[in-house]
């Protein structure tokens, strides 16, 4: 198991997107809950896995993956995760990342076309979804629901 001295481990997803239509692998940093029950909490925004920040997943060691696979989630966050993809080259993605930071959106950037961002809990998703409505309209960005709280859900 890849731990480091501060509690975090290394988590595997191997899952088929819908958004790419293909097989994808990703690993996330979760922070240990209960290891003896596999339990561990997401410390990481996900690129591409269909989880959000601080859900609870149940993980447990593969022997084919030589490291610790999620196997299912066990307690959603209310957190939500979007990803974003950038489809004006003229545009820099910093700059529409700053737009969603300064909406209290944390962002991972995976390169200069691409991101994902962690929609919190107690935020209002209609004024964020309107924000990247407009951008997406304006042919900016295009954008997925990758995993959406049932809070978040209730404001589109």
């Amino acid at each position: 198991m890849t731990q480091t001295k501060d509690n975090s481990v290394k988590i595997l997803f191997r899952f088929f997107s819908d958004v790419l239509d293909e097989w994808k692998v990703e690993t996330m940093w979760a922070d240990v809950v209960d290891p003896g029950k596999g339990l561990y909490k997401l410390d990481s925004i996900p690129f591409y896995a269909p989880v959000a920040p601080d859900d609870i997943v149940f993980a447990e060691y593969d022997d084919t993956e030589q490291m610790l696979t999620y196997r299912e989630s066990i307690e959603h966050s209310g957190n939500s995760t979007v990803q974003v993809v950038l489809m004006d080259s003229k545009t820099d993605i910093n700059i529409i990342r700053d737009v969603f930071s300064r909406m209290g959106c944390v962002s991972e950037k995976l390169n200069d076309g691409y991101f994902s961002m962690e929609i919190p809990f107690d935020k209002d998703y209609t004024l964020i979804r309107q924000k990247l409505i407009e951008l997406e309209d304006k042919e900016i960005i295009g954008y997925a629901e990758s995993c959406l709280s049932g809070k978040h859900r209730n404001f589109k």
